[in-house]
């Protein structure tokens, strides 16, 4: 395993960072297609055994399932002073006033429920899961720096925003010498790379972590464009995400598809290869859920492409704009 500082923070993270979300208990929340406890333990004991010490969920993965499926797993495979558990918080947790947004109540409470359902003191990073418009800034960022200063988290990030928000987050908590946001989960991958255009310039400028999630863009990637699976069959944002240049994406796919085969890898390897190429990118969030999975993602960290590859499969990209942060 190779590993990086996150961002300009002290703060040693593995370059394979294991999404969670997968990991959840079914028929709690909105998704269908998670594991429960008894199939994640193995996944997860054996993400530790390849040496990934960061893992990412938030407080609405499976209802709240996610962490403590994770944080149960994590206390009996790693040495907590060892790994980098991030959660996040902003997404509806329960129905009815303040069951979601970045409301000072809902950051407070926010990281006490989630704390709980770790079993941690404290997790290494606390992100915002999206932009809260009916919620001043300033309000949100002064929560998260008393967060930070009762030494309930060690770092707070942000996800899903334009770069503009996220600046203006990064100018306000300067101004006020309250903590900074040090890391960006973004989607990026080789069928969405709308954030090259302004986000990957600022994080690079800034000295901030990006740790972009959907690599494989759900599966679009690591394998043929018609080929299903039983996430992609019951998420309509799996469906919908990228057909918008559907002819681009699936000219894509083959590229992906044949530098795998010419090279004797997977095709996942070849997707996330390219994204661990980009030097703004900290580490790939990957959701597992079958061992070979782990293998491919691990393996990825010793494909280099060349510069021909690289041309090739950026070449028919074709920009989308950015039609909402899911």
């Amino acid at each position: 395993m190779e590993y990086r500082k996150l961002g300009s923070t002290g703060l040693e993270v593995s370059r394979i960072c294991l999404g969670c979300m997968t990991y959840g208990a079914p028929g709690r929340g909105k998704h269908d297609w998670t594991m429960d406890e008894a199939a994640s333990r193995p996944v997860l004991r054996a993400a530790v055994e390849a040496g990934i010490n960061f893992f990412d969920t938030a407080d609405s993965y499976s209802d709240g399932s996610s962490e403590e499926i994770v944080g149960r797993a994590l206390k009996e495979y790693a040495r907590r002073e060892e790994i980098a558990i991030a959660t996040k918080v902003c997404r509806p947790v329960r129905s009815g006033p303040n069951g979601a947004g970045l409301s000072r109540k809902a950051v407070m409470a926010g990281i006490d429920s989630s704390l709980r359902r770790l079993g941690t003191d404290y997790v290494d990073l606390y992100q915002i899961h999206r932009w809260d418009p009916t919620t001043p800034i300033e309000e949100t960022l002064d929560a998260l720096n008393d967060v930070v200063r009762m030494g309930k988290a060690l770092y707070i990030g942000a996800s899903g925003m334009f770069a503009w928000q996220f600046m203006k987050a990064i100018s306000v908590s300067r101004i006020n010498g309250w903590a900074e946001f040090v890391s960006m989960q973004n989607h990026l991958n080789l069928l969405n790379r709308e954030e090259e255009t302004e986000m990957l310039p600022l994080c690079r400028d800034q000295g901030i972590a990006v740790i972009p999630y959907s690599p494989l863009a759900r599966g679009r990637l690591s394998r043929g464009w018609d080929e299903g699976s039983q996430r992609q069959s019951s998420d309509a944002n799996a469906v919908t995400r990228y057909s918008r240049q559907e002819e681009a994406s699936q000219e894509i796919v083959k590229r992906v598809s044949a530098i795998a085969e010419r090279r004797g890898v997977t095709r996942a390897q070849i997707a996330l290869a390219w994204l661990l190429q980009k030097p703004e990118v900290t580490a790939p969030i990957v959701g597992i859920a079958k061992p070979q999975h782990l293998s491919d993602a691990v393996s990825a960290l010793s494909v280099v492409l060349t510069s021909d590859e690289v041309r090739l499969l950026e070449e028919p990209y074709r920009p989308q704009g950015v039609a909402s942060f899911e």
